[in-house]
């Protein structure tokens, strides 16, 4: 089975090896017809510890790595 890839922008980078990224959906509305907006913040792991707030993104899935960690960052966008 493939591994899921979000794309997000990291709100936190206080912690050691480890960034908070927010990830955005959108859907619409099954009885309202209307786009609707949801976020969802996932942990994942940085190795190099570059990656800082505001940037955005890509992470993916992987085995677990700590009791919440259990995406890892995959690269950086501009």
């Amino acid at each position: 089975m493939p591994k899921r890839i979000l794309q997000g922008v990291v709100v936190s980078d206080k912690q050691e090896k480890t960034v908070i990224v927010r990830v955005e959906r959108t859907f619409l509305h099954p009885l309202l017809r209307k786009t609707v907006r949801r976020t969802k913040k996932y942990h994942a792991h940085d190795e190099s510890g570059a990656i800082k707030v505001g940037e955005r993104v890509q992470i993916q899935e992987c085995s677990p790595k700590s009791k919440l960690k259990r995406w890892e960052i995959v690269s950086e966008q501009a």
